[in-house]
């Protein structure tokens, strides 16, 4: 394959993670290597960047500077949830995409992101060859949620779940100190798949986890949670409970619906918007048996919470930008990076290309076996497929106490 001598373009999309911005650092640190990239671009809200000509130039920065968002959380060129139409319907974006690709000599495009995030990939992919200008497009795994198909799992998954792990460990501890002590209702982020709220059981490695966790991949029964949640608590005098945001009944309603009209409002995808789901099931515990109950909504925290990463999650975060430039670099187009593990005879990890229109719109959930009979808790299946991701302590940069982000300059690029 011949030299494609060009730019690229990093820009990052959907909800951040910890280490997402380990992942754009793979990619800006392989490809300033790299003779045949001229030039290392960022876009500014990912691909709203792209349209709007808002393209950061990497070669500008201090490298030190750039190195530190190994360990910075969120996403430090923006992100952005904007869905691209189909070309067939709309190519205003696209020929818009194209000319900014032009101007700027763009040959190589990569995208860090989850499903939508892939779609948008996959869809720039396409259009590229269609017109034919030579583009190497390849997108980068991200996302909390763990939901993306043909890979083993995501990046920025392993240290979302490490947190949730340890945070729900010490509220399990704090919960239990009274003599009678309330019910606490944990509600962490998952539409579809309950891998997140899963790793609530991770607690149980240090301790006790939670007696009670509810995917969405079981139907939830709200009078069985009642009596379950009652008696537990007439038991043990405290009780500690996770539940996945995106909950639902046997007629697929979205359990947070039972107290507002919030699910009812959908996002550029088509999401629905959730949220304030502890809250909504405190009220149906205390009309229910009285007893104090504690709702407790995660939200941003679990995708931010860099202080309590996952080495093993930067690691990989990081390898999966470095794959991605390589394999561009090498000819490779109109692919995701995929992560390919085994644990038997010890965790192992090794770095895989999947063509994007395998992964794209395709979500992956929980299996079965792993959920208990009763569908209110999580076995050692599921233990035994994330302890090993959550291993080892990063060793994160620090100044006057608190940790050091990089000081950008964020030039545009001419």
């Amino acid at each position: 394959m011949k030299e494609l001598k060009g730019a690229c373009i990093i820009g990052q999309s959907g909800g951040p993670t910890s280490v997402i911005n380990a992942s754009a650092l793979g990619v800006i640190q392989t490809a300033l290597k790299h003779d045949c990239i001229t030039q290392v671009l960022a876009a500014e809200h990912g691909i709203r960047g792209v349209l709007d000509d808002r393209l950061f130039d990497f070669g500008q920065e201090d490298p030190a500077e750039v190195e530190l968002l190994r360990n910075t959380p969120s996403s430090a060129i923006g992100s952005i949830r904007y869905k691209l139409k189909p070309s067939e319907e709309d190519e205003t974006d696209y020929i818009r995409i194209l000319e900014v690709f032009k101007k700027h000599n763009v040959r190589y495009f990569f995208y860090n992101g989850g499903n939508d995030s892939m779609d948008t990939c996959n869809k720039i992919s396409k259009y590229m060859q269609k017109v034919g200008y030579e583009c190497r497009v390849m997108g980068i795994p991200k996302t909390i949620d763990n939901d993306l198909v043909v890979t083993d799992h995501c990046p920025g998954y392993p240290s979302a779940a490490k947190y949730i792990g340890t945070s729900v460990a010490e509220i399990v501890r704090d919960t239990k100190v009274y003599d009678k002590g309330p019910i606490v209702l944990l509600e962490i982020m998952g539409r579809h798949a309950g891998w997140l709220a899963a790793a609530a059981s991770l607690a149980r490695v240090s301790g006790e986890g939670p007696a009670l966790i509810y995917l969405p991949e079981v139907p939830f029964d709200m009078d069985k949670f009642l009596k379950d949640v009652t008696d537990l608590w007439n038991r043990q005098k405290y009780v500690v409970a996770a539940f996945s945001e995106g909950i639902r009944d046997k007629d697929g309603k979205f359990i947070s619906e039972y107290g507002s009209d919030l699910a009812q409002h959908t996002d550029a995808f088509g999401h629905s918007q959730l949220g304030g789901l502890a809250s909504t099931l405190s009220q149906f515990c205390n009309n229910y048996n009285g007893i104090k109950t504690r709702p407790i909504e995660y939200s941003l925290l679990q995708r931010c919470a860099a202080h309590c990463a996952s080495q093993t999650d930067i690691d990989e975060a990081y390898l999966a930008g470095k794959t991605a430039v390589e394999a561009a670099v090498s000819g490779t187009t109109d692919r995701m990076v995929s992560l390919k593990c085994t644990r038997d005879g010890g965790y192992k990890c090794e770095m895989e290309l999947i063509g994007l229109t395998e992964v794209a719109n395709a979500e992956k959930t929980i299996p079965r076996d792993w959920i208990n009979e009763d569908g209110n808790n999580v076995g050692d299946k599921y233990i035994e497929y994330a302890l090993p991701l959550i291993q080892g302590t990063p060793d994160i940069p620090t100044e006057n106490g608190m940790p050091r982000y990089p000081h950008l300059k964020y030039v545009l690029a001419k």
